[in-house]
Parts: structure tokens; C-alpha cells; sequence
């Protein structure tokens, strides 16, 4: 029998929430290893040979579709709530690359004998409450019986063949500007242990539910050389696959690191995911941290973020017009975090 709607609680029907229910960066690599890759259509500018954001396919010399999809189990309890973010984070892979929103289609999954209507309706709600703000419909879906709680979406997007923004195009030189604040993930963590504030919690959902629109705006400028957004494989793992693309290494400064005040103090005291030490096995060779670091710092930068924000690695004389684009859109957090040099694919933190 179903329990009343304001007795529910989300996350108690997921083992794992938001992008941290990702599956671990080593394993999904082991998986995708044998995965064939035959004929590939030259309209199909970006496939799965980067571990990009979304699929890309040139229509024409004008036109071509962004697509792809989002999914998740429940990374906070309101209903509403959860269908934002998860809306905002399936959109996001969209802005990555530069693309505008066109449309999307639902994806839900819901476990129907535990899961009243109501809270089901509001999910859904939640969603498509983003997609207006984005100006797009939810074009159709589809839905199924589950275990677990599901939403997300797929969604289509439209961008000029020459103004595709890829993940492995940075250059030796260029800087690194990330939009949005770390320890979503240590938020959530601290959630599920009912540690955090009412505070804290507004701010997960305030800076998980913040478009990334401004990679619409980035995609016209030429000097922005790579684009992706941080989500379940937090910034090292995001930034990484930017460093094995353009085979070149990142140095990011640790204090210029934008992080929500109230998740620093949560890892501090040990509160972080269980996914960040999946992602930190899958990679963690790959980063060097300072000597005698905090084990709480590595943490932070594995951890994975949910609708997190977007990574710019952009000409250092592009830095201050990035910059604009995101204040212009009130994305205060966002900042200058490192550079990227020559050298092998790797992080080195200071």
C-alpha cells in the first residue's frame, strides 16, 4: 500500500542519488571497451570517441542536432525538487556543447506500488517547470515500472556545425573557469544523514536548478577551445578526460576552488559520498596532490556533482569576456581555477 504523499521520503528508495548513482569511471570504461565502433557517417561530428557530453549530428552547413540523455534516482525528497534538478542536469549536457534547447522527452521510472500518484505528478511537474524556463516543451516520453525512483530526459538541441564546443579541443596556455560552486555531492551525503540546514539545502537546490545557458553564449566565441560540464565524476574526473582529449595536463589551483561554504565544513568532518572514492580508484593516479594534503581535499575534487557547472579551458585573453557571460546570467561562484600546460594527460593540484 502506498504511503501518504507527505509521510515520502525520496531518497529512502535509492541506494545512490543524483549523478552519484553514476556507474564508477574505471568500471564504465571496462564496459564501453569492446564496445564496436562500425562506419561512422561523416555528419556525425561527435560520437562516444571523447567521453563528450552529447552526441552531435550536422544536418547541414547551418544546422546541427545535439542530443542526449539524463537519468537519475533521487538526490534530494521533495518531489518538485528532484524533478528541477534532474531536468536542469539532462539540459546541461546540451549547453556543454554550445547548443540551444529545442525540445525534450521524458524519462520515468517509478516504483508504482510504493509511489502515491501525487508525488509522481509532482516529479514530473518539477521537470517540465525547467524545461519553460528554458523555453521548450516535454515533447512525449516514456514510462515504466521500477524499484527505484527514475527521472530524467532526453533532450535535443540545435548548434552551428563550426560553433560545436567538444571536450578535447584545449590548447597548452589556456586557462580553466568553472561556473559553479563544488560539494553538491557532500551536500547530499549530509542530507541522507539529516545533517544538513535548511540553508544548505537551499543552496544545493538553488545552484542544482541554475541553467547553464551561458554555453549558448560561449559557443560564438573562437577563443572558448574546450567546453564540458562537472557532474558524476566530479572536477578531476571532468577535467581529465579534457586533458586526455587534448593530450595536454591541467594545474589547478586547490584555494581558487569555488565550493558551497556549507559542504566544506561537512568534508572536513568526513561527511562525503561513496562515490568519490569509486571515481577516486578509477583515477586518482592520474592526480597529483600536494605533499601531506588533507585526505578531505581529495575528496572534494572527486566528488560528483549533480546539474554541476560548466568547464571552460579558453585563451587567457578570453578569460575576462567568459567571465562576463557568467555574471551576466548570475553566476557569481563562477572563477578562474587553473591552466592548462603541455605535458602527459594528467591533474596536478597545488
Amino acid at each position: 500500500m502506498n504511503a501518504p504523499a507527505d509521510l515520502i521520503r525520496l531518497t529512502q528508495f535509492s541506494h545512490g542519488g543524483g549523478c552519484g548513482c553514476k556507474i564508477a569511471p574505471a568500471v564504465l570504461s571496462e564496459i564501453l571497451a569492446k564496445t564496436p565502433v562500425r562506419g561512422l557517417p561523416k555528419d556525425l561530428l561527435v560520437g562516444i570517441e571523447s567521453s563528450d557530453d552529447a552526441a552531435v549530428y550536422r544536418l547541414n552547413d547551418e544546422q546541427a542536432i545535439v542530443a542526449t540523455t539524463d537519468f537519475f534516482t533521487p538526490i534530494v525528497d521533495d518531489p518538485t525538487d528532484f524533478g528541477r534538478i534532474a531536468a536542469t542536469n539532462a539540459l546541461s549536457d546540451v549547453y556543454a556543447m554550445g547548443g540551444k534547447p529545442i525540445f525534450a522527452l521524458a524519462i520515468v521510472g517509478m516504483p508504482l506500488e510504493k509511489m502515491p500518484v501525487e508525488v509522481i505528478q509532482r516529479i514530473i511537474a518539477g521537470g517540465e517547470s525547467v524545461c519553460a524556463q528554458a523555453g521548450i516543451p516535454i515533447a512525449g516520453g516514456h514510462s515504466i515500472d521500477t524499484l527505484e525512483p527514475i527521472y530524467g530526459l532526453v533532450a535535443l538541441g540545435i548548434v552551428h556545425p563550426k560553433k560545436v564546443k567538444r571536450n578535447d579541443r584545449a590548447k597548452d596556455g589556456d586557462v580553466l573557469i568553472l561556473g559553479k560552486p563544488l560539494g553538491v555531492g557532500i551536500l547530499s551525503a549530509a542530507l541522507k544523514k539529516g545533517k544538513l540546514s535548511a540553508e544548505g539545502y537551499n543552496r544545493m537546490v538553488e545552484v542544482t536548478t541554475q541553467l547553464n545557458t551561458p554555453g549558448t553564449a560561449l559557443a560564438e566565441m573562437e577563443d572558448v577551445h574546450a567546453l564540458t560540464d562537472v557532474t558524476g565524476f566530479g572536477l578531476a574526473g571532468h577535467l581529465l578526460e579534457i586533458c586526455r582529449g587534448s593530450k595536454l595536463g591541467a594545474e589547478v589551483r586547490f584555494d581558487d576552488l569555488p565550493v558551497l561554504p556549507e559542504a566544506l565544513e561537512w568534508v572536513k568532518e568526513g561527511t562525503a559520498t561513496g562515490a568519490s572514492d569509486r571515481n577516486w580508484k578509477g583515477y586518482g593516479h592520474e592526480v597529483r596532490m600536494p605533499a601531506g594534503a588533507p585526505d578531505w581535499q581529495r575528496k572534494l575534487i572527486s566528488d560528483p556533482q549533480t546539474s554541476g557547472g560548466l568547464l571552460v579551458a579558453c585563451a587567457p585573453s578570453a578569460e575576462e569576456r567568459v567571465l562576463g557571460k557568467f555574471r551576466e546570467r548570475g553566476f557569481a561562484f563562477a572563477r578562474r581555477i587553473g591552466s592548462m600546460r603541455a605535458g602527459s594527460a594528467s591533474l596536478a593540484v597545488t
